[in-house]
């Protein structure tokens, strides 16, 4: 091969090396739902953008990130919940956002002010009884620790996620005084020692240890949907409010995406997300996981919509994250295992 060919072959592997680069997404997810396999697979199919995955719970993903440094291949770090993404917002593995279609598309409270990172689903966090043991069910978080339901509420561990995103929400409405006197109402009031998951919780209604239950909408729509074991068959006897609707409106969390700070493919890592809040992905998200859509006008699966409609707080949910730490020192405070 003359001199020249030999220039030729190896400019052309040099313009081939970034287009190989460019063609794949490297993507950190605590999300382990089956239903997203469909997400992924349309957009490397509507994209030619190999998503090459790693997932595992939140925070070993955050500090894998951490231990990682600059020579992380992360590209996109998705979390369940808005009080996770914080921690990697604290921890600086984050870069802003600049996107038309996601400010336009996702709500103000549902992103970081800054454009850390955006909300890709939702769900209620609210309030479940049984239908034929509570007649004046609660219809806000303040009823939860009125002594009239004393022994009669579950709720998962205090240092669940989705219970300190709920104090934090308090805090952030009431201050921390009152937030520590409704976590002490709600400490006095339970059926048991916090146990289990959120479909344990409804199970407690079912099998008749609880009365009333706080979880996210999702996995009632979820027992709508298909048979789960020991909630299903028992589901029609379980009714629900969607608390303060007269006032703040019932709290909201969010699955999370976010473009890692050294992401490598920072443009496919946007590509992604904005692909993630588009009609099509948004609608699967409700159908497949039985979420809300946080775009507005995106029609709901069956499951979800038998929930009604409801008004959500329009907190924005960084605050869920800022008031984290706070939320832990009040529940420790009260002894609230």
């Amino acid at each position: 091969m003359t001199r020249h060919a030999l220039l030729a072959a190896a400019l052309a592997v040099a313009l081939a090396a970034p287009a190989m680069a460019e063609g794949e997404l490297n993507l950190y997810s605590s999300r382990h739902y089956d239903t997203d396999e469909r997400l992924y697979s349309d957009f490397e199919a509507e994209t030619g953008i190999r998503i090459n995955r790693i997932e595992g719970k939140a925070d070993a993903l955050i500090e894998r990130m951490k231990a990682e440094g600059a020579n992380s291949p992360a590209d996109v770090l998705i979390t369940v919940d808005a009080g996770r993404i914080w921690r990697a917002v604290e921890a600086e593995l984050l870069q802003p956002v600049e996107s038309e279609t996601l400010d336009t598309r996702v709500p103000a409270a549902l992103r970081h002010p800054g454009g850390l990172w955006f909300g890709i689903s939702s769900r209620a966090r609210i309030i479940f009884y049984s239908k034929e043991r509570v007649a004046e069910p609660p219809q806000t978080y303040a009823d939860l620790a009125d002594p009239k339901y004393k022994g009669m509420i579950c709720t998962r561990s205090s240092s669940n996620i989705y219970m300190l995103s709920l104090m934090a929400s308090r805090i952030a409405h009431d201050g921390p005084e009152a937030a520590k006197a409704w976590g002490e109402g709600l400490w006095a009031n339970r059926a048991r020692e916090p146990q289990g998951g959120d479909t344990d919780q409804l199970r407690g209604i079912v099998s008749g240890e609880c009365d009333i239950a706080i979880a996210n909408t999702y996995y009632f729509a979820r027992g709508l949907r298909k048979d789960v074991r020991d909630l299903s068959d028992g589901i029609d006897g379980i009714g629900w409010v969607f608390p303060d609707q007269d006032g703040d409106g019932a709290h909201v969390n969010i699955s999370a995406a976010a473009v890692a700070r050294h992401a490598p493919n920072r443009e496919n890592a946007v590509k992604f997300i904005e692909y993630l809040v588009s009609d099509s992905a948004q609608e699967y998200f409700a159908a497949g996981n039985d979420e809300f859509p946080v775009v507005e006008g995106v029609g709901l699966s069956s499951s979800v919509k038998q929930l009604g409609a409801f008004k959500a707080d329009e907190l924005n949910l960084s605050a869920l994250g800022e008031y984290q730490p706070q939320a832990q020192a009040i529940y420790d405070e009260i002894g609230y295992k």
